[in-house]
């Protein structure tokens, strides 16, 4: 039970005890009520206040000093006693006691409590039925206190009984009380409602009392009763008649019907739970005693019918008869039975004497001639002749071969385009005779065409016969149903199938158009997202959707057959232009959409070259690149006192020429782009020249090497040349002997 705050003051039940204190001492109290009711289990708040004193000092206290089993909230010149839940401990007198300087003044309340928190509980000693007592209890449960309660019983508007708790309580205690009254239920009953009111007078002064009531439709029940069986024809038989009976039985819920019939073990076998019970090609055997039994939830009633089934005389009976319409090329068994006879002979004839083309089989009380497989030559009447000692019967049968084995065949000179002409062939194969068809070709529920056909006598025949109609389609037929439908009426004589239809939906095809794509959540994507591109088309038929991939020659890559088409993982291998085709037989559309999966820059390299350390007055190439993504955008900075100062780079190469030792110091490259950037760092060190020692290049010390082997080589020269001019021959020979 949900609890309920309760603050006491007047009418709403919230108390203020005010306490006025004046320079006169008047003192004014309000409310001028001492006493509330509170509900066990609610929540109560008594509120103490103060007037005329700045500083009063407040305490809650009961009348006997108990526990006051609440918590106490004081601000100001204002406390509060709170009870959550109330309880049979909470039941006292309060008093709130204010100090102010010399003065002190209190104010009381007395809580009561009670409980009467459920509805009352109505209940039958048994299901009411008319004219048999029955006991009508009704509790109030969890009452307190219950010397306070009146408990009322109405049966509509009639008061039946009123009872009070006067004695009091021993205890405080929840308690459940209740009145009992017995009564005989009567027809007039059906249909009123027993009503229960508790009333719980609280209040010592006028105040309304509290009250809860229950209302309870009273079901009257009527035990089975006036049970009558109807029988027809008749309570006598004979053997292969049928018979239905039919029983019914008053009461209030209506009974429930149960056919049984005694046995001659005086057990009974149950045979139907419907108010009909029928009985067919009953036997001598069906005789006896049939029971209807009604019952519902408080009583039954029981009536009894006998039955006499006689034995019949001397019958013949064929069948299926008296005429068959059989189907060419099936089978066919006529049967003669006989009954009533122990010992009958049988012989089959055609009328006419014709032979009989099909096998006779006789064997106890029948004798059957199958006709297999049926064909023109079966068509006469077929007479089964019986004897049974010296009586003698005679039944004939009529076998009439058709032919109509299948449902028509629809069938178009071309697929249907708005505004060409098409021809509609409606088949019917293999009938006979085909001069009692009838083809019929609707077009909806208009008739487009009906044909009959002659009769040949010339032969007889399986044949196909045919209409053929020529309209033309428009957009209109879309959804419209062609229906062929072929009759093939043979007298007054049933058959499985006298008219076959066949349907067929008109489809006006219409090329693929208006093809679009939808991209969810873009076509735009960062690497990783998923996306669903879902294609639509519109045509007649439904357009195929055929999803491909355009390759880098043009060529197309098919991919899938599903309208939507989902990536679930992205990787940048996937961008690329995703073509949609919709194709029916009658054309193409197609759409096309560009996925691009953008991918966060990765793999910066930041090289210098020659070398991350060189001399001053070289040249230096600092060049930043960035592998495996598209495009992105390169910034070259280098660090400075203030942050990174921009450099002027080509292509994210930075050039420095003649390198000086300010151009020593930290570059940064970063490379970014929609999704996100990279960064990348080195440190150039660039070396000074020292200005006081020798400097020797390498270049000079080449330069040394050679001219110290080029005088000596000079030298020679000269020697040798002034020998030559001296002999007037000169030899390398004898030059080299010299040397």
């Amino acid at each position: 039970m949900p609890k309920k705050m309760f603050v006491i003051f007047g009418v709403s039940n919230i108390l203020w005890m005010v306490f006025a204190v004046s320079q006169a001492s008047q003192i004014d109290i309000f409310p001028s009520e001492s006493k509330i009711f509170v509900q066990i289990g609610d929540s109560v708040s008594l509120t103490c206040s103060t007037t005329g004193c700045e500083s009063p000092s407040l305490s809650w206290r009961t009348q006997i000093d108990s526990p006051l089993n609440g918590k106490v909230k004081t601000e100001g010149t204002t406390s509060m006693l709170i009870m959550d839940p109330v309880s049979f401990k909470d039941e006292h007198q309060y008093l709130c006691t204010a100090i102010c300087k010399d003065k002190k003044l209190e104010k009381a309340i007395r809580v009561e409590i009670y409980s009467f928190s459920k509805d009352p509980e109505i209940h039958l000693s048994s299901p009411p039925e008319v004219g048999k007592p029955v006991t009508v209890t009704c509790s109030v449960p969890d009452v307190y206190p219950f010397e306070r309660l009146e408990i009322e019983l109405l049966k509509g508007n009639r008061p039946m009984k009123v009872q009070d708790f006067l004695e009091p309580s021993e205890k405080k205690a929840q308690e459940t009380k209740s009145l009992d009254v017995t009564f005989s239920p009567t027809d007039e009953d059906i249909g009123t409602a027993l009503v229960c009111q508790a009333t719980l007078h609280i209040y010592d002064d006028d105040s309304p009392p509290k009250v809860r009531k229950t209302t309870k439709e009273l079901e009257v029940y009527i035990s089975p009763k006036d049970t009558a069986i109807s029988v027809n024809p008749s309570t006598r038989l004979q053997e292969g008649d049928s018979v239905t009976m039919t029983c019914a039985s008053a009461g209030l819920p209506a009974p429930r019907i149960l056919w049984s019939k005694k046995l001659d073990n005086g057990n009974r076998q149950l045979l139907s739970e419907n108010a009909t019970l029928t009985l067919i090609s009953m036997r001598a055997e069906d005789s006896g005693i049939y029971v209807c039994e009604g019952n519902n939830p408080v009583g039954k009633d029981r009536k009894e019918v006998k039955l006499i089934v006689q034995e019949k005389n001397f019958t013949v009976e064929i069948s299926p008869g008296p005429q068959i319409a059989a189907q060419v090329g099936d089978s066919v068994v006529l049967t003669c039975d006989v009954r009533d006879c122990e010992s009958p002979s049988f012989s089959w004839r055609t009328l006419i004497d014709s032979p009989l083309n099909g096998n006779v089989r006789s064997e106890g009380s029948k004798s059957t001639l199958t006709l297999s497989p049926v064909s023109f030559e079966n068509e006469h009447f077929y007479l089964c002749t019986v004897m049974c000692g010296q009586k003698k019967l005679e039944k004939r049968i009529q076998v009439k071969p058709y032919s109509f084995p299948s449902n028509p065949e629809i069938e178009m000179s071309g697929p249907l385009v708005s505004g060409n002409p098409v021809t509609v062939s409606c088949r019917v194969p293999n009938v006979y005779p085909s001069d009692r068809l009838e083809i019929e070709l609707f077009k909806g529920e208009s008739i487009m065409m009906n044909k009959t056909f002659s009769k040949d006598l010339s032969k007889k025949a399986l044949e196909t016969k045919s209409l053929e109609k020529t309209f033309i389609p428009t957009t209109e037929d879309i959804g419209n149903v062609l229906v062929c439908l072929a009759r093939l009426p043979i007298d007054e004589m049933e058959f499985e199938l006298k008219q076959r239809q066949s349907t067929q939906t008109l489809y006006v095809n219409v090329a693929p158009r208006d093809t679009t794509i939808l991209v969810s959540p873009s076509s735009i994507l960062e690497e990783g997202s998923s996306v669903n591109m879902t294609c639509s088309s519109n045509g007649l038929p439904a357009p195929k959707i055929l999803w491909s991939r355009q390759l880098s020659n043009g060529d197309l890559q098919p991919i899938s057959e599903n309208a939507t088409l989902s990536f679930m993982s992205t990787k940048m291998e996937d961008s690329g232009i995703y073509v949609c085709e919709g194709i029916n037989q009658v054309g193409t559309s197609r759409k096309e959409v560009n996925l691009i999966i953008q991918v966060a820059p990765k793999d910066i390299q930041l090289t210098a070259f020659p070398s991350e350390s060189v001399k001053e007055g070289d040249t230096v190439i600092i060049s930043c690149t960035c592998g495996n993504v598209p495009p992105t955008l390169i910034i070259l900075k280098k660090k400075a006192e203030t942050g990174y100062t921009v450099l002027k780079s080509t292509g994210g190469a930075y050039t420095i020429h003649r390198a000086q030792l300010e151009d020593a110091g930290v570059y940064q490259c970063e490379s970014k782009n929609e999704v996100g950037s990279q960064l990348r760092s080195l440190t150039l060190d660039v070396k000074g020249r020292e200005s006081n020692k020798d400097y020797f290049s390498p270049e000079l010390l080449v330069l040394y090497c050679a001219s110290s082997l080029i005088i000596p080589a000079i030298g020679m020269i000269i020697y040798f040349a002034r020998r030559a001019n001296m002999t007037g021959s000169y030899s390398l020979v004898e030059a080299q002997k010299v040397c």
